[in-house]
């Protein structure tokens, strides 16, 4: 083996394409942005604009809905909430709630409320408020002596009626084509 017989492997070296460099080079004269122009300047700010022909941005269906506020949960895996009382932040005879998860350092900060998650394993009684608790997970603390309260969201009286009676003018206006097609 020769020093000057040393190569790179095929393909592992790409040489940049040097452009406006000559008619020779196939990519002289204008620098393969086309013609003179809006397109052929630094800066070009179209955005999407297809010379008048509807945008295909425009021409696929909206699909989806994104919720305007959409409530933002802490999560906590009970293994996490084992492991904080085993390294003796949180104290498992206390409640546990958002406020002492914070307080030990478990969580960052508060958001809108706490969604209790069952990864892990429990050995610990705890008694424990969150907003939601998958069935796992409650099993798992009730299986160790534990107990989980699940804080019922708000809903006021007026929001409820208002519900009901939407819910039953639907229920009638489902029922009466029913009847109808019945008949026939």
């Amino acid at each position: 083996m020769r020093l000057n017989g040393i190569k790179d492997n095929a393909g592992s070296r790409k040489f940049r394409v040097r452009i406006g460099r000559g008619i020779g080079s196939g990519l002289g004269k204008m620098g393969g942005r086309g013609g003179k122009g809006q397109t052929a300047r630094s800066g070009v700010a179209i955005g999407g604009f297809e010379g008048g022909q509807m945008p295909l941005h425009r021409r696929l269906p909206k699909r989806g809905f994104n919720k305007w506020r959409p409530a933002k949960y802490n999560e906590i895996n009970i293994g996490a909430l084992q492991r904080a009382i085993d390294e003796k932040r949180l104290d498992g005879g206390k409640p546990v709630d958002v406020a002492a998860l914070v307080e030990a350092g478990v969580l960052r900060r508060a958001h809108d409320g706490l969604r209790l998650l069952g990864d892990g394993e429990i050995k610990a009684k705890v008694a424990i408020t969150v907003n939601h608790a998958t069935a796992k997970a409650k099993a798992a603390i009730e299986k160790a002596g534990g107990s989980v309260t699940v804080i019922e969201p708000k809903v006021l009286a007026a929001d409820e009626a208002k519900r009901a009676k939407s819910a039953a003018k639907k229920q009638a206006k489902n029922k009466a084509p029913a009847k109808a097609k019945g008949g026939e």
